[in-house]
């Protein structure tokens, strides 16, 4: 039996398309001649129906070949009888598809008799298998999307129920013509990852750099969609190809996680100032505000003398530029009270005794401002202190925290994204078919 093949294969339902050209030779015992008794005839062309033809069935064979059978057979005069037939044949054929599009593939086809045991009908091959790849090659013209490697064949004996059977196996190896899906597939979506490198020089104060990455991922959506319909479901393993597609994803999905903190950062630069705008605040604490200012300054000298820790706190509540009026106005009153001379000696006696009253409120309340700048002193240090703290935070401060947070996680998605694209052509190119 010799056979040759012409194959396609498709993925997505895991099935083999062949065109074989099948030639079969076998021997009638009963039907021989002699030559030379018959004017030199050596062989006869013959009706099929007129001779015995062993029962052929072919296990992967999925659809039934609709193909033509040739009606006649060629009898030798030694009695041997030889029949060629052309099948197309859609068989079952397991795909490994982890390393697509880079894969090599392995596709049987097993040729056993219907209802004869090997007693009655034993499998045999003509030819070599370097002598069938050789045939089959030279027969087989162009090759499209799978380049033919090579053809073996052998012989085993199926068992079932007691029951052995010849069975003859031959073995298609194929590869993969893979530069058609590196230039429409795998480069397209390292240029989009290109393009997401590309947006972090992008500024990130506008939504321009958002809806850029949003648009760059969905692209590779799309692909890893179009790569859904090639792929078979059926799959043992995850295709490597599946993996890069999700880890470009998982790297630009990162990406877009990093944007829109780094968005939300730079957006609190900008809320304390659109706040201090709507409540009209001015920068000298005029008109409303300063009568705001000294009210705040008035009530924090009268509850001074009850609590430090009160003062402090509602210091820090206070705009800065009404704590910057408080202190000055704090610094005038001492020196006011320092400069002034409060006599002890009685004025005149044509003054009321309503009028004494009031100079003896004016001495406690000089004898009070006396003391004020020495209390006040530690406070006034722990408030410059924490108001120093609180100009070095200047309103861009997110900002520069932002852009330094770019900056580095910049460096380190480059870094990693280098690692997973070694990683990934390193097992595309040492990982086993099987």
């Amino acid at each position: 039996m010799l056979t040759h093949f012409f194959c396609l294969q498709r993925e997505i339902d895991q099935t083999l398309v062949s065109y074989i050209w099948i030639y079969m030779r076998w021997r009638d015992p009963d039907i021989h001649w002699n030559s030379d008794e018959f004017c030199g005839i050596t062989y006869l062309v013959l009706p099929a129906d007129l001779l015995w033809k062993p029962d052929l069935m072919i296990e992967e064979m999925r659809v039934k070949d609709k193909t033509p059978q040739s009606p006649f057979v060629t009898l030798h005069s030694d009695g041997n009888i030889e029949d060629e037939n052309y099948l197309t044949v859609v068989s079952t054929c397991k795909m490994q598809v982890y390393k697509f599009p880079f894969d090599v593939q392995n596709c049987s086809l097993s040729f056993k008799s219907i209802v004869y045991n090997d007693d009655g009908i034993t499998f045999d091959v003509i030819g070599t298998n370097e002598h069938l790849t050789k045939w089959t090659l030279e027969d087989m013209g162009n090759q499209y999307e799978w380049l033919f490697l090579n053809l073996t064949v052998n012989t085993t004996t199926l068992t079932i129920n007691n029951f052995n059977q010849s069975r003859i196996i031959y073995t298609i190896t194929m590869k993969r013509r893979s530069v058609l899906y590196i230039a429409n597939f795998l480069v397209p979506i390292l240029f989009f990852f290109c393009l997401d490198l590309a947006s972090f020089l992008i500024s990130d104060s506008g939504g321009e750099k958002l809806s850029f990455k949003v648009t760059v991922l969905l692209a590779v959506t799309v692909m890893q969609l179009i790569l859904n319909d090639i792929l078979p479901s059926s799959s043992e393993r995850i295709p490597l190809i599946a993996l890069f597609c999700i880890g470009i994803f998982g790297l630009m999905m990162i990406s877009l996680l990093e944007t829109i903190l780094v968005m939300y950062l730079i957006d609190r630069d900008s809320a304390p100032e659109e706040n201090q705008a709507d409540k009209g605040l001015s920068k000298d604490c005029g008109d409303k505000q300063g009568n705001y200012c000294m009210m705040d300054t008035l009530f924090i000298l009268f509850e001074y003398t009850k609590k430090n820790v009160g003062l402090i706190i509602h210091l820090l509540n206070m705009p800065l530029s009404c704590v910057n009026n408080f202190l000055s106005d704090v610094k005038k009153w001492t020196h006011c009270a320092s400069v002034c001379n409060v006599s002890d000696e009685p004025p005149s006696e044509v003054l009321s005794l309503g009028k004494e009253d009031k100079r003896s409120q004016l001495m406690e309340e000089s004898d009070s401002l006396e003391k004020l700048p020495d209390e006040l002193s530690e406070a006034v240090k722990a408030l410059s202190l924490l108001l120093s703290r609180k100009e070095e935070r200047t309103p861009d401060y997110w900002t520069r925290v932002a852009k330094k947070l770019d900056i580095i996680f910049f460096f380190v998605y480059v870094i990693v994204s280098a690692l997973f694209l070694v990683i990934i052509c390193s097992e595309w190119m040492n990982a086993n078919d099987e």
